[in-house]
């Protein structure tokens, strides 16, 4: 395969796992939240989903930069994908 395959399968697969890992902890902040929903107000009930929501969103972020930085240490990303926003510069000489 091509650089630009392997970026483009980079990307769809990375993409797919964020979302999958936001279903994921969308999914158990829910749980969690319906087997402890006697211990708060009814008013919390109103504001609850868009807050699990934004947590879900802020730990699958977490998870996939954690996940990235394994990759990237495991795989040389020059050798195996094209770089997205143009080539890569050398570093000035002084």
């Amino acid at each position: 395969m091509s650089k630009k395959t392997n970026t483009l399968l980079f990307i769809l697969g990375g993409t797919v796992f964020n979302i999958l890992v936001t279903l994921i902890c969308f999914v158990i902040f829910l749980v969690i939240y319906g087997r402890v929903h006697s211990l708060f107000p009814e008013s919390v009930a109103a504001w609850i989903l868009p807050v699990i929501f934004i947590a879900s969103i802020v730990v699958s972020f977490v998870v996939y930069r954690l996940a990235l930085k394994i990759v990237m240490k495991k795989v040389d990303m020059e050798k195996y994908f094209d770089p997205i926003f143009g080539p890569r510069r050398p570093p000035r000489k002084p």
